[in-house]
């Protein structure tokens, strides 16, 4: 017997405990870093009970090994774009989304006081009031020159051009995105023109967290890109192997949530081919359905597409098409939602978005960058959209309605897309970029982009306590926050 037990069980023994028979065969296979913390938690609640046997049923209870029945699975999904999509025509499918988007973020933004305020562009325009106005609009405009900012928004009453000289106010303005909603306070310039005095985002209340009732954990995870010969294979499967493992995180783990490019898909850059190593769609999701079905039975697993995956590319993305994999559809532990939605587990909301806008965003606005995704995340909570500018690198469908606007405020906001797993917190909402199971491709080399795969992130849903393994051997690979 390994010294560490013989440590461990001789301190119940100096304590006036006896040990069981059966427990022997279970001790064998216990972690011996960790034996000791659970054999003096085992003495002292048993002390409590005045009960001085450690028999097999104690062991299985602290190590997991036995099924916790009060603790819940319970999934539902609150958003979910894949049944909603009524792509438009043309121009008339444009003028629908953005008209869509300008009266769902009004509405947002009525909650304010300064609402009470508001002015149409036509109104503002005609009146020619010397004291402060409002107006609201979508950002058509953002220019900067001899220290000025000119914006101009538009709203469906006519577009509107103000002037910020305001040094800090500029600051403000120049984080602003093309399309985006803003509110703002004006005032007539010396030369007819107008002044922006104050500018106001739709932004996230700060309001009480959802929590689970019991210790239920989710594992949020994305970009495993299976089918690519970067896939970190074996390292995932030491990570599903673990979820089956009598660790007591492992056993309370009853979500695991992967956030878009499941696979690495096909055709989706030049000379793809030569770095995969499934070439065919339906074989590597056969490959994901070969994985998934090692995760335990009692862990709902909610799957949501990226860029990668198959389907329609432009957002907001209907759920993995069955066509290619039926099976993995019809599995009963198995959820496929669209790209964004929104669940609930065990009360809990999360709205997940695989994060394609952030190549848009990162791009146009100074101080933000792929290696801190969580400062896009955020800005995007601020504006209430998950993907604001049209017209850039985002593809984005003419919908009837704009499906991507954040109407129901989470308690977690999972993204993906960038491959750098990082956590943060926003108004009482806890951030997680779930990085990547791929390790750094060619591209990414090319590029300088440095990603931190292989690291598993877990959330204890009845504290929001943030656990994680990291199944990279890289000591460089570690988790931002």
């Amino acid at each position: 017997m390994k010294k560490e037990v013989t440590y461990a069980l001789n301190y119940a023994l100096n304590k006036g405990f006896q040990i069981h028979p059966d427990a022997f065969k279970i001790l064998e296979n216990v972690d011996v870093k960790k034996l000791e913390k659970i054999i003096k938690e085992i003495v002292r609640e048993k002390t409590k009970q005045k009960m001085f046997q450690i028999n097999q049923d104690d062991l299985e209870t602290y190590l997991g090994i036995k099924e916790d029945p009060s603790i819940q699975n319970e999934v539902k999904v609150l958003f979910d774009p894949t049944s909603k999509i009524t792509t438009g025509e043309g121009v008339k499918g444009y003028n629908a989304l953005f008209s869509s988007r300008f009266n769902k973020l009004k509405r947002i933004i009525s909650d304010r006081p300064e609402s009470r305020m508001l002015k149409s562009i036509a109104s503002v325009k005609s009146v020619k009031s010397e004291d402060d106005m409002y107006v609201c609009g979508l950002v058509t405009v953002r220019n900067s020159e001899r220290n000025i900012t000119k914006l101009v928004l538009e709203d469906p009453s006519g577009s509107f051009e103000g002037i910020v000289f305001d040094n800090e106010l500029q600051k403000y303005a120049g984080t602003l995105l093309s399309d985006q909603f803003v509110m703002a306070r004006v005032s007539l310039g010396k030369n007819s023109g107008y002044v922006v005095k104050d500018l106001i985002l739709p932004d996230i209340p700060d309001q009480a967290t959802n929590k689970s009732d019991n210790e239920a954990f989710a594992v949020f995870l994305s970009d495993l890109h299976i089918g690519s010969k970067y896939f970190m294979e074996e390292e995932f499967a030491e990570f599903v192997s673990w979820l089956s493992s009598p660790d007591p995180v492992a056993k309370k783990i009853r979500f695991v949530l992967i956030g878009g490019d499941v696979v690495d898909g096909v055709g989706i850059y030049p000379n793809q081919d030569k770095e995969l190593v499934c070439q065919t769609i339906e074989e590597q999701l056969k490959k994901t359905e070969d994985l998934i079905e090692k995760i335990p039975k009692n862990v709902k697993v909610i799957i949501m597409p990226g860029n990668h995956d198959p389907g329609r590319r432009a957002l907001p993305q209907p759920a993995i098409p069955r066509k290619y994999n039926s099976s993995l559809w019809e599995r009963e532990n198995v959820v496929m939602v669209g790209n964004p939605a929104v669940v609930s587990l065990n009360g809990v909301k999360v709205m997940m978005f695989h994060g394609q806008s952030i190549d848009d965003i990162v791009k146009t606005t100074p101080g933000l960058s792929y290696d801190k995704p969580a400062n896009v995340m955020k800005h995007l909570l601020r504006a209430r959209h998950l993907s604001p500018i049209y017209g850039s690198q985002t593809p984005i469908a003419p919908e009837m309605q704009d499906l991507m606007v954040i109407e129901d405020i989470p308690d977690i906001f999972h993204v993906g897309h960038v491959h750098r797993a990082q956590l943060d917190m926003y108004k009482g909402i806890l951030l997680v970029n779930s990085g990547s199971w791929q390790k750094q491709t060619p591209f990414q080399a090319s590029v300088g982009m440095v990603p931190n795969p292989g690291i598993a992130i877990m959330v204890n849903l009845k504290t929001f306590k943030v656990f994680h393994e990291n199944y990279n051997s890289n000591s460089d690979n570690i988790l931002q926050s």
